[in-house]
């Protein structure tokens, strides 16, 4: 990452309280959840490398459009071509990355890929569910395959109005990202689909649910379109403090960004908008097929949900957030009950039959778009791994809801190590 560490520690220290709160929840995850796979020693089991370098297509109409990156650079995407009984099939897959929920994160975030195409690697590997490798993509290796960049930091959900004018220079255009690159997807062949599945990973996937219903209506009507969030059901739960650690921080992206015009109706008028921001509130407003993979143990949600840093201060909890195996009998029974609230909050996934889901029991976040896709070190519930659990789910061969047994019972699982780091 362009911006150390250390720096970013030294700019917390000149915000409020609430502001180091705040802002460690949404940096944090920039730092950890997408650097992770490319610090960890173990990239090697992780990374797949024999895929093809794809270029970085930025968007033709975009300036038209007026959306654009916070920094106010081109939006962008990775386009790899279809072939044989794949060509007119569609995979697509939005980046994750946090969000920025005050002027001082997005600015600090416009500085990074996250935040403007001018960081953005000009060429990337696809690995996982993008890649066109059938040992390790069994169902979707020779689809039309994009991965879509997120540079906006709100999922794609910030609508204009909300820039503040201020010399800052900010752009809001989440939305608009979202349509350009739709309309010029649907211009490159996509209009013609006779199977699409929307997929993302963490803000990814938060939305590929928010977006998955326009994502059906854009499509033809006979085309099977479905889609699939990857470690993005963020729970509404308070931390080992009691506070409302992940409201808040929702609370000032929503605002921040004019999220709420892009938000589910049915839920907007239930309850304030930022609410409908977790997945638990909103999953019961989409009507096309959705699959959710999640790790019980997702250790983004444990390490900015559960147990804050804010909410940490005696480090009581340091060597257990960073690698579950250290974790005492106590701190592995709250553990256990977090799991317990993911799995009350997917009643809507258990009583919907066209609806899938993949819960194993693993210390992780994001696993569609590395190896742990698919393979024979790949981690598996029911002895199956998440792609051929996608598969049964997507071809309907059969009802798809696995659902791990509680840590520590999977062999198969790859649990991240942050001690090492």
């Amino acid at each position: 990452m362009a911006i150390s560490r250390i720096s970013t520690l030294a700019w917390c220290r000149k915000l409020s309280k609430k502001d180091i709160i705040t802002a460690i929840v949404g940096l944090s995850l920039i730092f950890f959840s997408f650097s992770f796979i490319f610090n960890s020693p173990k990239k090697t089991a992780l990374i797949t490398l024999n895929s093809d370098y794809v270029p970085l297509t930025l968007l033709r109409n975009a300036k038209q459009r007026g959306a654009f990156c916070l920094d106010g650079s081109l939006p962008g995407y990775h386009f790899q071509n279809g072939f044989g009984s794949g060509s007119d099939k569609w995979v697509l897959h939005i980046e994750g990355g946090g969000w920025c929920d005050s002027i001082e994160t997005c600015l600090l975030r416009k500085a990074t890929s996250l935040g403007s195409s001018e960081y953005m690697d000009r060429q990337v590997q696809f690995s996982g569910i993008l890649s066109n490798d059938p040992a390790q993509n069994p169902d979707f290796f020779n689809w039309n395959k994009v991965k879509i960049r997120y540079c906006d930091g709100s999922s794609f959900t910030g609508h204009p109005n909300n820039e503040l004018h201020n010399g800052t220079s900010l752009f809001f255009r989440g939305q608009l990202i979202w349509e350009a690159v739709m309309d010029e997807l649907l211009a490159k062949g996509m209009s013609n689909a006779i199977q699409a599945l929307l997929s993302g990973c963490s803000a990814g996937g938060l939305a590929t649910m928010i977006h998955c219903d326009d994502f059906r209506a854009k499509l033809p009507k006979i085309a099977i379109v479905k889609c699939l969030a990857d470690a993005s059901f963020f729970l509404d739960e308070k931390d080992i403090n009691g506070r409302r650690t992940m409201q808040l921080f929702y609370k000032n992206v929503v605002n921040l960004h004019g999220a709420a015009k892009s938000l589910s109706t049915d839920c907007v008028a239930k309850m304030e908008p930022s609410l409908c921001f977790f997945p638990q509130h909103i999953v019961g407003s989409i009507n096309t097929p959705l699959f959710l993979v999640n790790p019980a143990y997702d250790f983004w949600q444990i390490q900015h949900v559960l147990i804050p840093v804010a909410s940490d201060l005696p480090e009581e909890w340091q060597r257990c957030r960073l690698n579950i195996q250290n974790c005492n009998s106590h701190q592995l029974d709250i553990l256990q009950g977090f799991r317990s609230s993911l799995l009350n909050a997917l009643s809507e996934f258990k009583k919907t039959t066209e609806w899938g889901m993949f819960i194993n029991s693993c210390f992780i976040h994001c696993q569609t778009w590395i190896k742990t896709w698919h393979g024979p070190n790949s981690p598996k519930v029911t002895n199956k791994t998440i792609a051929e659990t996608v598969g049964d789910w997507y071809f309907n061969k059969e009802l798809a809801k696995r659902v791990d047994c509680p840590f520590p019972c999977n062999p198969s699982c790859f649990n991240m190590d942050f001690t090492q780091a």
